[in-house]
């Protein structure tokens, strides 16, 4: 059955994680290199951290709470699209078993009438999906920002010059090990909710999206 299928979640976080990941990198990079060059001497040898970003985005209080609420947002439109996929099944059986038993003309004008009730469920299904990934960047733009931000912040606090980013992506460097000592992913999710102060959810969401996505 067609309807709003949550799997675009995956591309949605892949996606705009990964920009805002590595928007501080970018801003650090853009410094003249004679700039960078003393800084580091200045600071000494370098200390890394890692941080799985979309898991820290994906796992805060807050995100996991607006996400329950889009889902709740799309659980009519979703109702909806189950209902006329219902529809379509009925009709499809009951043309098989009397379409012997129906003239030409009729078998033709409800076939025409199933053939009108797929597309009419093509169109739902894709202006709920188009909808649904709308809300689902603005979500996830707007969460990733503010814990971008922690995220940076924590590290300046604790003394790290390089956060990598440990998530799965295809477009960036892989981390292939990292001690977990250095493994700064839960203490900025921990920073975050203190921040936000949005409480835990009461129940863990059955759809909420993998940390592990990819783009």
């Amino acid at each position: 059955m067609k309807r709003v299928h949550l799997a675009i979640l995956s591309l949605t976080l892949g996606s705009a994680l990964a920009v805002q990941a590595q928007a501080p990198a970018a801003q650090h990079s853009a410094a003249p290199a004679t700039h960078e060059a003393a800084a580091h001497e200045a600071a000494g040898p370098a200390k890394v951290a890692v941080i799985e970003f979309q898991a820290a985005v994906a796992q805060t209080n807050e995100f996991q709470r607006d996400f329950a609420d889009l889902q709740k947002k799309y659980d009519p439109k979703r109702q909806d699209l189950k209902t006329l996929n219902d529809q379509i099944d009925t009709l499809t059986k009951q043309l098989q078993a009397q379409g012997s038993t129906l003239s030409d003309a009729d078998r033709e004008s409800r076939a025409r009438a199933i053939d009108e009730k797929k597309k009419q469920l093509d169109r739902d299904t894709q202006d709920a999906q188009s909808d649904f990934q709308s809300d689902m960047q603005d979500l996830v733009n707007r969460i990733a920002a503010k814990v971008g931000a922690t995220m940076t912040d924590y590290a300046q606090k604790q003394g790290f010059t390089l956060v990598l980013d440990a998530s799965e992506q295809q477009q960036a460097p892989t981390v292939l090990y990292a001690m977990p000592s250095i493994d700064i992913t839960k203490a900025v999710i921990d920073a975050y909710n203190e921040k936000s102060g949005v409480p835990a959810p009461a129940a863990a969401t059955p759809d909420a999206p993998s940390p592990s996505t990819s783009h």
